[in-house]
């Protein structure tokens, strides 16, 4: 059975590393991690870069802590397969400063354990004139770095796969794919699906009261990249700001819509690995002197500190696994458990302008009768286009998965055995 491909668009924080490790860790069969394109978002974007090349690294000191235990080597996609790494823009669209979440972030590991860190040449291997090391380093058996921009090496593999072959999850601002979108609309549209991991519909925000952090940090990004799904993408296109640099629109006529399924934290947030549970998996890779053990409890035990700063400990702290949730879809995306929500595909549309509303996933409550489709396509005085047949966007969100509790111990067993 052919692989499903992915391209894997990520700001590689906390989340974003156990979603690489999980697709990493899936069989041939299963997956194969064409690109792994990095943008910013949980930390600045230099150091979602060497958290990457730090995760190949780090891998490659587990396969030979592996092989010398005689333990079963895992992780077959990744010695199968050799993704490129690609890096985007340092920020939005439309803004200069950059918004970060640090929450998110791999709490000093680099600083903690050293050797797990890869060499500061590693900077060369993604951009010209800066030192770098006399032999190529050995983690790169794992990877293909490139020093073309992220979002033209999403192009040229869109362009040289089938058609609706490689899919993309989008766990990071959807910065790259914008930028992707504008510069060849057809080209873009050549993927299969877009697996978006972000936005609030029905719950609370987590950056804002109604904003969740990846759409917040690039809303006119996430607005562009989800009026692809519309018959009009005008109708849903963010307005044209006054005095900043701005992409072009899209083209009158496009051969197709796209497809986007969407995984916002009303489904992402319930998918937690509790500290308890956690520590049961990795105390005893802790023991044994696993490399990636040290390297992710690190970072995890940050993680839950914080959490614990933030909400008490009354109740067990437990990370919501928001970014693994899309690989484990790409994974098991044809179990009947993944419904999508009622009336889907819904025009679902990002506020971009709004001083409160930033980045908010706006949707149309109203419940009012919509048009029949074969005598009338729009309603008289509905200039926003919220009852219309031909405008607005077409989302396909998720509401339900395999199991909220089945997940983390799913995630763990793959990644640890």
């Amino acid at each position: 059975m052919a692989p499903r491909k992915i391209i894997i668009d990520t700001d590689p924080g906390g989340d974003d590393v156990m979603a690489i490790l999980l697709a990493l860790a899936s069989s041939p069969e299963e997956l194969e991690v064409l690109m792994i394109s990095v943008t910013y978002g949980n930390v600045h974007l230099d150091s979602c870069l060497r958290n990457v090349v730090a995760l190949f690294h780090v891998l490659e000191h587990e396969m030979e802590w592996r092989k010398s235990k005689g333990k079963p080597l895992g992780f077959e996609a990744l010695r199968t397969y050799k993704p490129i790494v690609a890096v985007g823009p340092e920020h939005a669209l439309e803004e200069e400063t950059l918004m970060v979440d640090n929450f998110h972030g791999l709490h000093g590991v680099h600083e903690a354990h050293p050797h797990l860190s890869p060499a500061d040449t590693w900077r060369a291997l993604f951009k010209d004139g800066l030192p770098s090391a006399a032999d190529a380093p050995s983690y790169l058996k794992y990877f293909t770095p490139s020093k073309t921009p992220a979002h033209k090496e999403i192009l040229r593999i869109l362009k040289e796969e089938p058609i609706d072959t490689v899919s993309i999850c989008a766990v990071g601002p959807l910065t790259n794919l914008a930028l992707a979108a504008s510069e060849d609309p057809e080209t873009f549209l050549r993927v299969k699906e877009i697996a978006v991991m972000g936005g609030a519909v029905e719950c609370e925000g987590n950056v804002t009261p109604v904003a969740e952090f990846n759409t917040y940090a690039d809303a006119v990004a996430a607005a562009r990249v989800f009026a692809l799904t519309s018959p009009d993408p005008a109708s849903t296109m963010p307005p044209i700001p006054k005095d900043k640099a701005t992409l072009p629109p899209y083209p009158e006529k496009l051969s197709r819509l796209l497809n986007i399924s969407l995984f916002p934290l009303d489904i992402t947030t319930p998918h937690l690995l509790n500290v308890g549970s956690f520590l049961e998996t990795i105390n005893p890779q802790l023991a044994e002197g696993s490399p990636l053990g040290v390297w992710v409890n690190t970072f995890m035990s940050g993680i839950f500190r914080q959490i614990i700063a933030m909400v008490g400990d009354e109740v067990e702290p437990g990370l919501s696994l928001h970014d693994p949730v899309t690989i484990w879809y790409m994974l098991t995306g044809s179990d009947e458990a993944w419904k999508l929500a009622k009336g889907a595909p819904e025009d679902i549309r990002i506020e971009t302008s709004g001083q409160w509303t930033h980045g908010m996933h706006v949707s149309d409550r109203r419940g009012r009768t919509r048009p029949d489709g074969v005598t009338t396509f729009e309603v008289p005085g509905d200039e926003g286009g919220w009852l219309s047949l031909k405008r607005g966007n077409r989302i396909n969100r998720y509401v339900s998965s395999p199991g909220e509790m089945a997940f983390a111990p799913f995630l763990m067993k793959r990644l640890f055995g």
